[in-house]
C-alpha cells in the first residue's frame, strides 16, 4: 500500500507540532525543518485544521499547533481523512468499469483483507505513538530544547 504525499505531509505536520508544543509554528519552519514546499504545506495545515487536529492563529506572530493532546490523535483517523482513495486495485472503485471477473475472483476480497489489516495497525497508534523520541526528533528537525520549568529553590 502507498500513501500519497498529502497524507506523509499531514503526518509530518502533526509530529513536528507534537514536539514543539511550547509555541506556535509557521509553515516556514515546518517547510524549512523537513525542506518541503510551502505552498503543499499551507493546503494541508488548513485541512487539519478543518479536521480538528489544528489550530490556527491569524495576524502578526500567528500560527498553528495541536488543538489536542497527541495522545487523542489516533494515526488511522489521521491517515482515514487525508486519503481520498484507499482502493488498491481497480475493482474497489471501477475507472474504466467493471471487472468481469469480480464475481468469481478471490482477489478483491484479499486485497480488502490486507487493506483492514494495513488500517488496523494504524488504528492502533496515535501521535503520542510516533513522537516517543522526542529529544531526537527535535535534534533531527534542528528545533532548541525546550527550556525546563525551575524549581523553587533550585
Amino acid at each position: 500500500m502507498r500513501l500519497t504525499v498529502y497524507t506523509d505531509y499531514s503526518l509530518r505536520v502533526l509530529i513536528y507540532l507534537a514536539v514543539k508544543p511550547e509555541r506556535l509554528s509557521t509553515i516556514d519552519e515546518v517547510a524549512d525543518a523537513y525542506g518541503i514546499a510551502r505552498n503543499h504545506l499551507t493546503k494541508v495545515v488548513h485541512q487539519l485544521g478543518l479536521a480538528g487536529y489544528v489550530t490556527t492563529v491569524r495576524g502578526k506572530g500567528g500560527g498553528f499547533r495541536l488543538a489536542r493532546p497527541p495522545a487523542e490523535i489516533n494515526v488511522g483517523d489521521v491517515v482515514r481523512k487525508s486519503e481520498t482513495d484507499l482502493a488498491l486495485v481497480p475493482c474497489f472503485a471501477p475507472i474504466c468499469g467493471p471487472c468481469p471477473i469480480i464475481p468469481a475472483c478471490g482477489l478483491k476480497g484479499l486485497i480488502h483483507q490486507a487493506v483492514q489489516a494495513f488500517m488496523a495497525v494504524l488504528d492502533g497508534s496515535t501521535l503520542a505513538d510516533l513522537v516517543r523520541q522526542p529529544e531526537a526528533l527535535r535534534s533531527l528537525l534542528q528545533l532548541t530544547a525546550i527550556p525546563q520549568p525551575r524549581t523553587v529553590g533550585a
